[in-house]
């Protein structure tokens, strides 16, 4: 596991050609995309050592505490977090609430469906990207 952890950290690096805006931007939004598909809980616990294998070649003069609150890293972790945490709202099965209200309003006799789910939560999940990536943007590359 930790080699393809480090091969698809260089990945993205060698993808972004090192610029921490765009490597936030991708975090973000395949963050996103997969919190859709897969619950957000261990998609993040997947993906830490993914942005730790990041920093460790960004900065690899640095160590523990030092290196994991790296100024520069700062918005890669707020782009896991985001991408993870919003991304979660565009299917019923993206995060654990989502699959609990949806068993709730189907025991209540109200019927939720995937694709009712996804019409209504696909659209505002990629809104909130929108904003995020903005937010993102604007407080740690233009600020």
């Amino acid at each position: 596991m930790v080699g393809l952890i480090k091969m698809m950290s260089m990945k993205v690096l060698a993808l972004t050609h090192g610029s921490m805006l765009k490597t936030s931007m991708v975090v973000l939004w395949f963050s996103a995309i997969t919190s859709a598909i897969v619950d957000n809980i261990p998609y993040v616990t997947a993906m830490n050592p993914l942005i730790v294998n990041m920093a460790e070649q960004l900065w690899p003069w640095q160590h523990g505490v030092e290196l994991l609150q790296h100024r520069e890293l700062m918005p890669l972790w707020w782009s896991l977090a985001l991408g993870a945490c919003l991304g979660g709202n565009g299917t019923a099965i993206g995060a654990s609430a989502n699959v609990i209200v949806v068993g709730m309003a189907g025991r209540a006799g109200k019927k939720i469906t995937f694709f009712r789910f996804f019409i209504y939560g696909f659209p505002i999940m990629l809104l909130t990207m929108l904003i995020s990536s903005v937010y993102l943007w604007l407080r740690y590359y233009v600020l």
